[in-house]
C-alpha cells in the first residue's frame, strides 16, 4: 500500500494527550493547513498537530498534491465517492500510524479537512473501527450521504464551515453536510460564513478550535 507522511507540530507541554491531523485540499500541501495548528497550539497545549501531503502528486499543479483526480473524460461519469473510497485506506494508514507514534487513542483524534480534504475527513473518519473525537471540514462536500446510514458507522461530532461567496465549492453544499449527517443522527453544526469565498477566515479557525477543546471535554476542564 501507498504510504503518506508529512510535517508536525509536536506538543507543547511535551507528552501528547490529544491528537489533530489536518487534510490539504487540492493543489496544496500539508504545511499549507498546518500552520492553523500553531494558532491552535496555546489552547490545545497537549496536542500534536501532523499534516501529510495527499498521495498523488496534483493533475493541475506539479508543486501540489491532491488525494484524487477531479478530470474525468465524462464529467457525468465522474464519482467522488468512489475516489475517496479509493484512497481511504491510505489515509487510514497513516491515521493509524500516528495514533501509534503518540500514543493518542481514537476519541481524543480530531482530523479537520478543507476542500478536498474536508470531503475526505468527512468521508473517511464515520467509517473507521472506532470513532475519532471531532470532524471538522472547511468549504468541503459531504460524499455518500447515504453511506452514513449503514451498519458499522461510528459516530462522532461534526462541525462544517463554508463561505457564501466560495466560487469552487457551491455555498449549497453546507445544506447538504447538514441533512446528510443530521439524517443518519450524526451531531452536525454547520456555519455559513457571509463573503467569504473559499478559504478559512479568523472566526472559523477560531470556532474550529473551541469546537475541538468542546469535543475533548477540554472547555469544561478550563472552566473549572
Amino acid at each position: 500500500m501507498q504510504k503518506i507522511d508529512g510535517n508536525f507540530i509536536a506538543p507543547q507541554s511535551g507528552k501528547a494527550r490529544q491528537l489533530v491531523i489536518f487534510l490539504h485540499g487540492y493543489g496544496a500541501n500539508g504545511d499549507d493547513l498546518l500552520s492553523i495548528g500553531h494558532e491552535w497550539a496555546q489552547g490545545l497545549p497537549d496536542a500534536a498537530f501532523a499534516a501529510p501531503n495527499a498521495p498523488e502528486v496534483c493533475e493541475a499543479y506539479a508543486a501540489g498534491y491532491q488525494w484524487f483526480s477531479i478530470r474525468a473524460l465524462d464529467p457525468a461519469a465522474f464519482e467522488r465517492d468512489k475516489s475517496a473510497a479509493n484512497v481511504a485506506p491510505v489515509l487510514n494508514a497513516y491515521i493509524d500510524e500516528q495514533l501509534e507514534k503518540w500514543g493518542v487513542s481514537p476519541e481524543n483524534l480530531a482530523v479537520v479537512g478543507f476542500s478536498q480534504g474536508a470531503m475526505m475527513a468527512m468521508y473517511a473518519m464515520p467509517r473507521r473501527d472506532k470513532p475519532c473525537g471531532a470532524v471538522i471540514g472547511y468549504s468541503g462536500m459531504l460524499l455518500d450521504a447515504e453511506g452514513l446510514k449503514a451498519p458499522g458507522v461510528v459516530k462522532m461530532p461534526v462541525l462544517a464551515i463554508h463561505g457564501s461567496a466560495d466560487e469552487v465549492v457551491p455555498p449549497a453544499s453546507l445544506g447538504k453536510v447538514e441533512e446528510g449527517f443530521a439524517a443518519a443522527g450524526f451531531q452536525v453544526e454547520t456555519i455559513l460564513r457571509p463573503g467569504l469565498g473559499h478559504g478559512i477566515d479568523h472566526f472559523g479557525a477560531m470556532r474550529g478550535l473551541q469546537f475541538i477543546q468542546e469535543s475533548f471535554g477540554l472547555a469544561a476542564e478550563a472552566a473549572e
